[in-house]
C-alpha cells in the first residue's frame, strides 16, 4: 500500500478491524485504498497529495466505488460523507480514538445489513393530463376554466396547479403507505427520500439484511403486482446504508 505518515488522508468509511479492505488503486486519483486501525476500528482512506477535494465527476464515483467494492467484498462499512478528510495518519487516529464508542454502535447498527433503494415512476406520456383523466375533481375545475372562451386569469391557473399538486401529493402518500406496508415485512428500516420528478411517485432507501436480499426482491414484486402499467418499479443496490447512518465527525 502506498501509504504516507504525514500525507492528507482522505476518508471513505469506517469498518471492524478485522475485515480487509485493501483496494489497490480504487481511490481518489487511483490511490491505493487502505485501513488505519485503532481501538478494533478501521478508517479506510486514501492519501490525498492536499487537504481538498473538488466534488467533480470523477472524485465522486471514485468515492462511491471504493464503498461499492467493500460491500461486495461482504465487508460493512459504515460511510462517510463526500470530501472528508484529515491532517495526516495521527489525525485519524485521533478520530478512531475520540469516536470510538459512537462508531461501535453505528457499525454494530449496520453489521450485515446493506441500502436498497426502489424508485417508483408514473410512466406516463403527460402527468397532468394522467391527474386529469384519474381525478374527477381535478378533471371538473380544469373544464370549468378551460371551458370557457376566453383565456385562463392568473388566479385560474393557480387554483388549477394546487389542486393537481394536491391530487399528486395525496396519491404519492397513498401508494408509498401501500408499498411500505408491504415491505416492511423484508426490511429492518425504510426512509423515504425527496422524489426530485414530478413524476416520480417515492424515492424509498431501505435497510435489509444481507442474507434477506432474495426475500427483499420477491418483496418489490409483490408490492408491484399492486400497480398497473402506468407504474414503473426500479430497483437498486446493494449500497452502503448511507441514509441510515447519521455521523457528526470534528477533525481537529
Amino acid at each position: 500500500m502506498s501509504e504516507t505518515l504525514g500525507q492528507a488522508k482522505y476518508v471513505y468509511a469506517f469498518i471492524r478491524e478485522k475485515e480487509d479492505c485493501r483496494l489497490p488503486q480504487a481511490g481518489l486519483n487511483q490511490q491505493d485504498a487502505y485501513g488505519i486501525s485503532k481501538n478494533g476500528l478501521q478508517a479506510v482512506v486514501s492519501d490525498v497529495p492536499n487537504k481538498r477535494v473538488r466534488p467533480e465527476r470523477r472524485n465522486i464515483a471514485a468515492h462511491q466505488a471504493v464503498l461499492r467494492q467493500l460491500v461486495d467484498m461482504e465487508v460493512s462499512p459504515l460511510p462517510v460523507s463526500f470530501g472528508i478528510i484529515a491532517d495526516d495518519l495521527e489525525a485519524v487516529e485521533h478520530i478512531l480514538d475520540t469516536y470510538s464508542e459512537t462508531l461501535s454502535e453505528n457499525l454494530d447498527y449496520v453489521h450485515g445489513k446493506v441500502e436498497m433503494g426502489l424508485r417508483v415512476t408514473w410512466d406516463v406520456p403527460n402527468i397532468f393530463e394522467y391527474f386529469v383523466q384519474t381525478h374527477p375533481e381535478l378533471r371538473q375545475v380544469r373544464d370549468r376554466v378551460f371551458g370557457r372562451h376566453r383565456e385562463p386569469t392568473h388566479d385560474e391557473m393557480i387554483e388549477i396547479g394546487r389542486m393537481f399538486d394536491h391530487c399528486l401529493q395525496e396519491d404519492r402518500e397513498t401508494h408509498t403507505s401501500q408499498v411500505e406496508d408491504i415491505l416492511e415485512a423484508y426490511c429492518l428500516e425504510i426512509r423515504r427520500n425527496k422524489c426530485p420528478k414530478e413524476s416520480d411517485v417515492m424515492n424509498l432507501a431501505c435497510l435489509v439484511n444481507r442474507k434477506d436480499l432474495k426475500a427483499f426482491e420477491q418483496g418489490i414484486f409483490e408490492a408491484a403486482e399492486l400497480f398497473d402499467n402506468s407504474f414503473t418499479f426500479d430497483y437498486n443496490g446493494p449500497w452502503a446504508p448511507h441514509n441510515f447512518v447519521n455521523l457528526e465527525l470534528t477533525l481537529s
